[in-house]
């Protein structure tokens, strides 16, 4: 057995990735709250899955939906913070919401689970995930602000400024459906959101002004 250097010691050696037992546990949760279902696992599942006891996962979280809460947590807390960043910066419209899109389209795409697909789960209607609820709602305005400056601008359909954030939320349909989705697909994502909110203008241009915001390395981008 091995130590985890709080609480008793490991029931086996766990072979997760993360750097501290609360990532690891997350891990754990997320591929079982993704393959077999919230509902259908247990706290006491999720630290046999790590390698350790129920109550050393207690020492990180108190309750199953404290580990459900920070997971989701985890896929809107940086994305929330890039739009409104991007909202404030005096750039073009467009290119803002390029860089959005594939951005947010690249973690969903990207990640290590599919934990968007957790955003349907009906325990999330109830108050203890009320600020999840409410961030992902001011994600979702953020969007639509983007966009209708595009529509604007472009005389874009006055509808569609919802659609950007739909297309980029079609990425968890596609992983539940094919398993993952290609490099390209985020890059796919971004141009058509564009292109359904009227712009008309160089994609290429703003594929090379995203790579560039993002850091995103040369062999990395198709244009």
């Amino acid at each position: 057995m091995s130590d985890d250097g709080r609480g008793r010691p490991r029931l086996a050696p766990s072979r997760r990735p993360g750097k501290t037992a609360r990532e690891e546990i997350l891990d754990a949760a997320a591929e079982l709250f993704t393959n077999r279902g919230y509902a259908a696992t247990s706290t006491r599942a999720v630290a046999a899955a790590v390698g350790m006891r129920q109550a050393s996962l207690y020492h990180h979280f108190s309750t199953k939906d404290d580990i459900l809460d920070a997971l989701l947590a985890g896929t809107i807390d940086e994305p929330l913070r890039f739009a409104e960043e991007l909202l404030s910066d005096p750039g073009p419209a467009p290119q803002r919401l390029h860089t959005l899109t594939f951005g947010d389209a690249r973690q969903l795409s990207t990640s290590r689970w599919n934990l968007g697909a957790l955003y349907l789960l009906p325990e999330l209607r109830v108050e203890r995930f009320e600020e999840f609820r409410a961030r992902r709602e001011r994600l979702r305005d953020a969007y639509r602000r983007l966009a209708g400056l595009v529509i604007a601008e472009w005389d874009g359909p006055p509808d569609a400024a919802e659609l950007p954030f739909r297309l980029v939320e079609s990425v968890i349909n596609r992983r539940s459906d094919d398993g993952e989705c290609s490099p390209e697909a985020p890059w796919v994502i971004a141009d058509g959101a564009l292109r359904c909110v009227g712009f008309q203008g160089d994609l290429a241009a703003l594929r090379r002004g995203t790579t560039a915001r993002l850091r995103i390395g040369d062999d990395n981008v198709t244009v």
